[in-house]
């Protein structure tokens, strides 16, 4: 599953990008501090610094995920959106 986080333009050099995973009621970390966090270590990656890439998708993964962009130098200097996903 590629869920993807476009990027139209930036100031900044180097965006900070979270990716967060929010399943009944509760959030967790998926993507932080440049790395994978928790299951999604040996299960998922990021491509082209925005898309994450879930490998071996489960029901488990049905949740909404958000991706956050922080972006200091620009006008509008966060930013988010929410993708959800449902594995049959």
């Amino acid at each position: 599953v590629e869920l993807s986080c476009i990027i139209k333009s930036t100031v900044t050099p180097d965006p900070r990008i979270e990716w967060k995973k929010i399943r009944n009621g509760e959030t967790s970390y998926v993507f932080f501090d440049n790395k994978m966090q928790g299951d999604f270590a040996t299960r998922a990656e990021i491509l082209s610094r925005t898309s994450l890439v879930i490998k071996n998708a489960t029901r488990m993964d049905t949740a909404t995920y958000r991706c956050e962009v922080a972006a200091p130098s620009d006008t509008k200097t966060i930013d988010e959106i929410n993708i959800q996903l449902t594995v049959q």
